[in-house]
């Protein structure tokens, strides 16, 4: 590892403290933040943006997209493209995972994405991806708290656009309510190819 690369490491490695030790959102102070050296490669292919740790998922693994059906779902996205998650970074719109008072997962609200964006900006920022891939419309709406965009999820999924200085491209979430009523996983599929041409245009 040379020196920019420690450096990285180093300054990472300080941000996901400060997000473990965040308490900003009242309903999810009991939570603990989803960042760590779990979440990827600090110099990735794609840079992936969720909308927050799941239940049965990351808030239990710790790793993004490990453990429960979304997971799963993303593995085959994926290994569509031969892309390995060794070579992929994974964040959150909001790093704790949002629960109803039932305990069941819950969309993050506005506060709550707002009282975060800090971090994903400084994610972006520390790590400096090439290509951010945006999963749902809480992700691709975040962004906008960063940098003003037009991208419409509904329009606009798997294709590739220009946002600040990089490639951006709005997929829907691989979640399976997402698959079951809004984005089959054949479409997901074929919206999946527009990584790899992003990663291929990058090189």
């Amino acid at each position: 590892m040379d020196k920019t690369e420690n450096y990285k490491l180093e300054d990472f490695l300080k941000l996901a403290e400060n997000a473990r030790n965040c308490r900003r959102c009242e309903a999810m102070c009991d939570k603990t933040a989803v960042l760590s050296e779990l979440n990827g490669n600090l110099s990735p292919k794609a840079f992936f943006i969720a909308e927050a740790p799941g239940r049965q998922g990351a808030d239990r693994t710790r790793k993004p997209f490990s453990g429960d059906k979304s997971g799963a779902n993303f593995q085959v996205l994926l290994d569509s493209i031969n892309l390995r998650r060794e070579e992929i970074f994974i964040t959150n719109t909001v790093l704790c995972s949002p629960r109803s008072e039932t305990g069941a997962n819950r969309k993050p609200s506005k506060k709550e994405i707002k009282n975060c964006a800090g971090y994903l900006e400084k994610t972006i920022e520390l790590i400096n991806p090439k290509i951010i891939v945006t999963l749902g419309s809480v992700a691709l709406e975040a962004l906008k708290t960063i940098e003003y965009h037009q991208i419409i999820l509904r329009s606009d999924a798997g294709k590739i656009f220009c946002w600040q200085t990089r490639r951006l491209v709005p997929l829907y979430h691989p979640s399976p309510q997402v698959v079951a009523s809004h984005r089959r996983m054949a479409e997901q599929l074929e919206d999946f190819k527009a990584v790899a041409q992003a990663i291929e245009k990058s090189l």
